[in-house]
């Protein structure tokens, strides 16, 4: 990971559940089976160099699963 989440993650939004993620078949194939969203949010992250942004983050979470593969989608909102 190329950043570090600072605080939490608001605006919580679903973008997709189940068979609408396009990378389903990956997921349950590195992390098992689960009831998969891929969902996003806004947090302040805290990248390599050490400087704070406040940024749109994306993931996938699955319950039992936990949240996985964070990325931040750009450009960064602060």
């Amino acid at each position: 990971m190329r950043f570090e989440i600072v605080g939490a993650i608001t605006n919580l939004e679903v973008i997709a559940v189940g068979s609408g993620i396009r990378n389903l078949a990956y997921l349950r194939k590195r992390y098992g089976r689960g009831r998969w969203r891929k969902m996003k949010g806004i947090a302040k992250v805290k990248l390599l160099d050490g400087t704070i942004h406040t940024a749109e983050i994306h993931w996938y979470e699955a319950h039992g699963v936990g949240k996985r593969d964070f990325k931040i989608k750009p450009p960064l909102l602060d």
